[in-house]
């Protein structure tokens, strides 16, 4: 049994919370500076560069890449020999309220969604627990900014609907987003399940390394298939026009009921955050 004190996860977690406001992931960087070659319009390209030098500066100047340093959303992967000596929920909050508070990074948190009164740290998180093998603690972080998070949609789709209605509804969702989610964006969809886990599968698809496409044939086709559509569509960088909507759409699936076709769209703008580190 691997013992792990709630000190350390704090610690970590505040970490996590600073670097992923501070830096893109190598991926991410690298499709958007890919798009700037790849882009056709003048303007679009021009918005481009300006999204790289926001990069630059904030490593630089160690300021947040956005001013939105979004929610806390976390997903957390615990060994079954791992044995943590209080609450790991709690050492989690901690970390998120050390790490906004010691980082200077905005807290965009409230207590209620209808009295909408400022928590003040950033909490609670939002903490996704799955239990593996083995006898690590895997705590991934991924702040998530809500100008994209409200252009995000769920669709209760039939069977019958098929492929065509999937993309559909992932056109539809990313026409309406517009300029409204700060493109160009990252496009996380979540297949199967139900109401919820499709939700989550969008939410987790945003994680992925971009470079890297579905091991599953049919998927990684229709990745590739709605990468294209969504990048003819005009919106562009910024919503100014242009031939890059997205620098990348990731599809994640899971079982589902004979009766029904869960769709979820997690909308994410090119800010796309995350970090992780395992204990």
């Amino acid at each position: 049994m691997k013992e792990i004190s709630v000190e350390k996860i704090t610690e970590e977690v505040a970490k996590l919370c600073v670097k992923a406001n501070l830096y893109l992931s190598d991926d991410v960087k690298g499709r958007i500076k890919a798009s700037e070659e790849a882009e056709k319009g003048a303007l679009g390209k021009q918005v481009i560069g300006q999204l790289m030098e926001n990069m630059d500066i904030a490593e630089s100047s160690q300021i947040p890449i956005c001013q939105d340093t979004g929610m806390a959303v976390f997903f957390v992967e615990i060994g079954q020999e791992v044995h943590i000596d209080g609450s790991l929920t709690d050492a989690i909050n901690a970390g998120v309220r050390k790490g906004y508070e010691e980082g200077y990074l905005r807290k965009s948190v409230v207590s209620d969604p209808i009295l909408r009164v400022n928590t003040g740290d950033n909490t609670p998180a939002i903490i996704h627990y799955d239990v593996v093998p083995g006898d690590k603690l895997d705590i991934l972080i991924a702040p998530k900014g809500f100008g994209s998070e409200n252009m995000s949609k769920l669709f209760m789709l039939k069977p019958a609907d098929g492929v065509e209605g999937i993309k559909q509804a992932v056109i539809k969702t990313v026409s309406e987003a517009g300029p409204n989610a700060c493109p160009p964006f990252v496009v996380g969809v979540g297949i199967g399940g139900d109401f919820e886990l499709s939700a989550k599968l969008a939410k987790k698809a945003l994680t992925r390394n971009l470079d890297v496409r579905s091991d599953k044939p049919h998927i990684k086709e229709l990745e590739d298939e709605l990468l294209t559509e969504i990048n003819s569509l005009g919106i562009g960088p910024a919503g100014l026009g242009g031939s890059t909507t997205a620098l990348a759409v990731n599809i994640e699936t899971y079982p589902t009921h004979i009766a029904g076709m869960p769709v979820a769209i997690n909308m994410c703008c090119h800010v796309d955050r995350h970090a992780h580190v395992t204990l």
